[in-house]
């Protein structure tokens, strides 16, 4: 063997090993997932997804620079026989490395899930359901199956109230049943001894609680500081054992929120919700009551007001009256000024 043939065969190897070197080096550290984009993804992979799901949803989604890198490392790294189901959230520039490094281990990022201002249990079951591998079908059939509301000490009516409004980490793979007894253990540490010393101190349990606070919350969402004043006529109301008489409960019975003006034909609406009729508080939330309209019933406002509607200034308050002649003065001004602005229902 010739030097020259040695050292030519000496230079070929140096430039393939460089070359391949290079190679695997781009196939580990170059960033090839959302390489020219700013915003993070979310890669879900549902229970039984096999590899060509995996590849399939990251394909539509077109976050892959280069495939053929992508597919080598995830078969140099046994990816193809252990895919976990999960939520992967895969930042700007990711490298495939990094990126089937998290999917082999499963390490999968939890759902922030905020939900606040809901009225109605179908829009919880939406905010919800939609944001989890369980769905919004089989959410809609455990909040409405009463051996599982049960188990929480509720019913389908006031299931609801478990819910109380935060931003919570959870997994997208969490099942329906976990789901709902992590809002159950948030539920019970809102529930502390001394949240439930003040319920039992006003003659209320925690479902009679969150009920109430509902309506309060719907008559007064604006001005929070307001909250334990309505609370306390409501109290004032419930304790005389006279009617409720809350606006909000029609609009919940007749399932029309954009009603201004509230008609006096629409007050005799047949509902168990209609507390114009009915004595004291309707079978269940007509809202997801969040913390402050809660602590505003177990701290209202003691006074003696029995009436109250809307200032005529329509600054968002309520002009309270301890008799009824007084609450007419109120409510003339206050229907005056509607009729002013033309607002007719």
């Amino acid at each position: 063997m010739s030097r020259n043939f040695k050292v030519g065969l000496f230079v070929t190897i140096a430039i393939l090993t460089t070359t391949f070197t290079f190679y695997f080096w781009q196939i580990f550290k170059t960033p090839n997932i959302q390489a020219d984009k700013e915003s993070s993804f979310a890669l879900l992979i549902p229970e039984g997804a096999d590899y060509k799901t995996v590849l399939d949803s990251l394909n539509k989604h077109e976050v892959i620079t280069d495939q053929i890198s992508f597919r080598f490392l995830a078969k140099f790294l046994d990816y193809p026989e252990n895919i976990k189901p999960g939520r992967y959230v895969f930042k700007p520039n990711t490298t495939n490395y990094q990126a089937v490094k998290k999917l082999v281990s499963g390490e999968q990022d939890a759902v922030k899930l905020t939900f606040n201002n809901i009225r109605l249990k179908e829009d919880l079951i939406r905010r919800i359901g939609s944001r989890f591998e369980f769905g919004e079908d089989n959410f809609r059939k455990a909040l409405n199956d009463q051996e599982v509301c049960r188990k929480y000490g509720l019913d389908t009516l006031t299931i609801v109230s478990m819910f109380l409004p935060n931003t919570y980490e959870i997994y997208w793979t969490t099942g329906t049943e976990k789901f709902l007894d992590r809002m159950h253990s948030e539920y019970k540490k809102f529930w502390n001894e001394e949240r439930l010393s003040k319920a039992k101190q006003i003659g209320l349990t925690p479902v009679q609680v969150s009920i109430l606070a509902s309506i309060v919350e719907e008559e007064q969402a604006r001005k929070v500081d307001e909250r334990p004043r309505v609370a306390g006529l409501y109290m004032n109301r419930l304790n005389a054992q006279m009617p409720l008489q809350a606006d909000p409960t029609i609009k919940f019975a007749l399932q029309d929120f954009a009603i201004k003006r509230i008609l006096n034909d629409q007050l005799r609406v047949k509902s168990p919700y209609n507390t114009y009729v009915n004595i004291g508080l309707p079978p269940g939330p007509i809202r997801v009551a969040d913390f402050k309209s809660l602590d505003a019933v177990l701290n209202y406002d003691k006074h003696e007001y029995l009436y109250m509607c809307a200032k005529a200034d329509l600054s968002g308050y309520h002009a309270f009256a301890k008799t009824y002649p007084d609450h007419l003065n109120n409510a003339r001004m206050y229907q005056a000024e509607l009729n002013r602005l033309n607002i007719m229902k």
